[in-house]
């Protein structure tokens, strides 16, 4: 009796944004102090000498720059909290396995609070990076001068100009501008309509897959090197197996393999497992070989990254294009659904 009231106040709670915001409180809290234990981890690391970024920038005194290693601190909880997001995401969405006993209500609610504690992160990485521009940029450009071109860099995407920030940025920055709508868009559902709200929202998947390029793209030969990177890699590992089972075995009947059974329905399907499970295998070879398309340690630092701006803005295309497919195939089925209804009552 008590199990059926306490389900029954999980359904009346309100899902709206402004609940929301109060209840990823504790959340954000959490985040805060990882995010300051992460600081004085890097912190701690550049007084010691032992951080790899002093041998590709040693200027970076950590108290004439600590705004700077503040940004990357911020930077590390932000996809701390994307795989944690990730992964709520992945089980809400999947066939609930007999063994987990917290409700599916529970597991939405701490997916909603950390998706909006995961944007405030990725915001304040942006943030930060983009005022230790302003103070560092040449004093010749004015005060005003020294925010439009930290605007530039921090904030447009390809408007950072040099080095592997050329990429990585662009890709930080595509993420933290696709997070926003992509991961409020439920707040919308009533006037966008479920399925259209749930169609988009797949998409923040690609949200994910970016924040982790971009870390590595730095991760690889600045900030991190051996087990931090492997470790890395390897953590996606579960967030692949979850997909694979998000899509066996989704928790939504009609999206399961034998719901539709349309032949563009069981290829779309077929096609989504084998590019995860190819994912999977990209993942561990990437793990053990560590060539993840930024510059390796011992390369030269002037060397060109093996994936360049271009190559990213075609990618983003054709992402787009997807996106406007999927929004196209959901308001065809719509118009339709009326349609059918008619000719059942006509039936």
């Amino acid at each position: 009796m008590v199990a059926t009231e306490a389900k029954t106040e999980e359904r009346r709670r309100p899902a709206g944004l402004r609940a929301d915001l109060r209840a990823a409180i504790p959340d954000a809290t959490a985040a805060l102090v990882i995010t300051g234990l992460i600081f004085w981890f890097l912190f701690d690391r550049v007084l010691a000498g032992s951080s790899p970024t002093l041998e590709v920038m040693p200027y970076l005194d950590p108290h004439a720059y600590w705004m700077y290693w503040l940004c990357q601190a911020f930077g590390w909880s932000a996809l701390l909290w994307a795989w944690l997001t990730t992964m709520l995401g992945l089980i809400r969405s999947s066939d609930r396995p007999g063994w987990l006993r917290i409700s599916p209500v529970r597991v939405e609610r701490w997916h909603r609070t950390t998706s909006l504690t995961t944007i405030a992160l990725m915001f304040a990485h942006a943030f930060l990076f983009f005022l230790e521009l302003v103070r560092t940029n040449d004093n010749e450009l004015g005060a005003l001068g020294r925010v439009l071109s930290a605007f530039v860099e921090g904030f447009v995407p390809g408007g950072y100009p040099s080095g592997t920030g050329r990429v990585a940025i662009l890709l930080g920055l595509l993420a933290l501008y696709l997070a926003i709508p992509l991961g409020l868009v439920y707040y919308l559902r009533n006037r966008t309509g479920a399925r259209l709200w749930r169609a988009l929202h797949r998409f923040v998947i690609v949200v994910y897959v970016l924040s982790v390029w971009h870390t590595l793209l730095y991760g690889t030969n600045v900030w991190f090197e051996g087990w931090p990177r492997t470790t890395l890699w390897l953590l996606q590992i579960p967030v692949a197996v979850l997909l694979v089972l998000r899509l066996i075995a989704p928790a939504r009947r009609g999206e399961r393999l034998g719901g539709d059974r349309s032949p563009l329905a069981i290829a779309r399907k077929i096609i989504s497992l084998l590019a995860v499970v190819a994912t999977i295998a990209v993942i561990i070879a990437v793990a053990v070989s560590g060539r993840d398309g930024g510059r390796i340690r011992d390369e030269a630092m002037g060397a060109e990254p093996v994936v360049l701006p271009w190559m990213v803005w075609v990618g983003f295309a054709v992402f787009c294009v997807a996106i406007a497919v999927a929004v196209a195939v959901v308001r065809r089925a719509e118009r339709r659904r009326p349609e059918r209804a008619a000719r059942r009552s006509r039936g």
